[in-house]
């Protein structure tokens, strides 16, 4: 088959499309992949054994009002504020590229469209010239399911998240206990970026609840063993095949310049001792998180490599430099090691000295974290990170850092006392049981592979005709 890969602008999108596109082309199939100029050179490398299987199309973007020069995924922004003059961009480019494509004659028309949640338009401008569409979540299913069917999505009947107070209640169609919803604080800070239309001309929700809608399957980055209750609902809910397609996560990096001298401090640490932290590359942390967050390292008496990123309101300053609390890095110094810019951290992840990883709970460092068996302490910030939190402490996968519901805020002994729960404490050892299992489920490529087959198994038996 021939099959075009449409990732939204962001680096948690446009990397797991990129090892997506990679696993399919290993099964000898042909991956048309949409990507702009910037996001190819810094984020997509295709092995050379897969150049001839694997074509990278690089779309430039309109010049937008507001849209600052450069910027080409949501990690450029300054602001959460520009993302509609993005999604804008996209809208106008991606969608005439992919028009483009579909139009190609015989023998370059593709086959099927695999699209992620932005593309709203993808599924009818693929129907337009017979090819099929099909979604392809990154997000878990448990986080498909709280929001319900498409219409929904689309704001529209009896489930529609029309107010916050909507996102904190588990909606009645969900026919087994569950605690999978936002907090107060998380459903005030969401719910206008998600549900209430942009400059772009629709709300975010509404972008996924097309992009399901209009096509023919649902692939989910997921699978059966992991969470096979919400995979059942959403096929009710869709009323379409909804199939797992593996969890994917990414190899270690080869390329580790420039961190030698932390891989070699790691290699002095004891085995699964040292506390692994990294927010993402969507989160902007305010100054006064990360110096909470680094007086909860502190306090925590832990070995802690962290992954720093400068406060996204960076320019306020507060005491110290670049939120970090005055005097912090000499006091940990030994300890704790602070690196700052780009990590390879399914490196660091792979590391037998790391045991916990705290995380913002992105499906992505999930899928790493748990596919290297380490332990996962949660500090959910955006999107559907609360909702994973959520559904990983319900599954004894985790434990979530103690917030004020009205808030969010969190002290420096919440992020302390979840570190040493899992590290020290006696539950500790419980917690590491599951962590390996779970290795073998999330970072087994076999299964993950195997997921994969049966997806595209699915789209070669139900692809256009010639």
């Amino acid at each position: 088959m021939h099959v075009v890969l449409l990732p939204w602008l962001a680096f948690g999108h446009i990397l797991p499309f990129t090892e997506l596109a990679k696993r399919i082309a290993r099964q000898g199939h042909r991956v048309t992949l949409l990507s702009t100029p910037k996001n190819t050179r810094r984020l997509i490398a295709i092995p050379p054994d897969l150049a001839g299987l694997i074509r990278v199309v690089d779309v430039a973007l309109p010049r937008v009002e507001h849209l600052p020069e450069g910027a080409e995924a949501s990690i450029d922004l300054p602001s959460d504020d520009l993302r509609p003059y993005l999604r804008l961009a996209y809208d106008a480019a991606f969608a005439r590229a992919l028009s483009d494509i579909l139009r190609a004659p015989e023998p370059s028309r593709p086959d099927w469209v695999l699209t992620d949640y932005a593309a709203h338009w993808a599924p009818v401008a693929a129907a337009r010239h017979g090819v099929p569409c099909a979604y392809l979540s990154l997000y878990a299913a448990a986080v498909l399911g709280f929001f319900g069917p498409p219409e929904a999505l689309m704001g529209r009947g009896r489930y529609a998240k029309t107010a916050p107070e909507h996102l904190t209640e588990v909606p009645d169609f969900v026919p087994f206990p569950t605690a999978v919803a936002y907090r107060g604080h998380e459903a005030r800070q969401m719910f206008k970026p998600a549900a209430v239309p942009d400059v772009s001309g629709v709300a975010e929700l509404y972008r996924s609840g097309m992009s399901i809608h209009g096509s023919q399957v649902v692939g989910i980055r997921s699978s059966r063993e992991f969470e096979p209750e919400w995979l059942r609902l959403l096929a009710e809910l869709y009323q379409k095949p909804v199939i797992p397609v593996g969890l994917f996560p990414p190899p270690p990096a080869q390329d580790v310049a420039g961190h030698e001298a932390t891989l070699r401090w790691l290699d002095g640490q004891a085995p699964d001792s040292v506390v692994y932290a990294a927010f993402g590359s969507e989160a902007k942390l305010t100054s006064a998180q990360l110096e909470t967050i680094a007086l909860g390292l502190e306090a925590s008496g832990l070995p802690f490599l962290w992954a720093f990123r400068a406060p996204g309101d960076a320019d306020t300053g507060g005491e110290g430099t670049g939120g970090l609390p005055a005097g912090f890095e000499e006091r940990v110094n030994g300890r704790g090691v602070v690196c700052r810019g780009w990590v390879p951290q399914v490196s660091f992840l792979a590391h037998g000295s790391v045991g916990v990883f705290l995380t913002h709970a992105g499906w992505n460092s999930v899928t790493e974290g748990l596919a290297n068996g380490v332990k996962l302490v949660l500090l959910p910030l955006m999107f559907d990170q609360g909702l994973n939190a959520r559904h990983l402490v319900e599954k004894k996968m985790g434990v979530e850092v103690a917030r004020d519901d009205d808030d969010g805020s969190f002290a420096p002994k919440d992020v302390a006392a979840a570190l040493r729960r899992v590290m020290v404490e006696d539950d500790g050892d419980e917690f590491a049981v599951k962590a390996k299992e779970l290795a073998r489920v999330f970072g087994n490529d076999e299964a993950n592979d195997q997921c994969l087959r049966d997806f595209l198994r699915y789209l070669s038996e139900h692809s256009r005709g010639p």
